[in-house]
């Protein structure tokens, strides 16, 4: 069961990427947390209470093909996966919508380049 702070920043990222991705796009939940995709996986928020994220607290927001992402701002931490990007959030406060906004218009673009 989610901890109140974790509901609300999957609630408060869900918003924003849902707000920021194209009808095309659609949600689903995959081991019990929410994943978007288009023609490809996109990104993922998966809360520290989940099992298997790996993660030991907060919520992860991660990006499916990060690796192929500019990410000038560097926003997103280089992990041990070679593929998938994140950023791990331990408050609400700390969402940056505007980076996230960025790096989901990136990842649009990288999916639809896709097709």
């Amino acid at each position: 069961m989610l901890r109140v702070e974790e509901r609300i920043m999957v609630d408060v990222l869900r918003q924003i990427i849902a707000g920021n991705i194209p009808n095309t796009f659609k949600e689903k939940i995959s081991y019990n947390v929410p994943l978007f995709y288009g023609r490809k996986g996109l990104c993922i928020i998966w809360p520290s209470t989940v099992p298997r994220g790996g993660i030991k607290k907060e919520v992860l927001l991660g990006f499916w093909y990060g690796n192929k992402l500019k990410d000038v701002d560097h926003h997103l931490t280089h992990g041990t996966n070679k593929q998938i990007f994140y950023k791990i959030f331990y408050t609400p406060e700390e969402i940056d919508e505007k980076a996230i906004v960025k790096l989901l218009k990136e990842a649009v673009s990288l999916d639809n380049a896709a097709r």
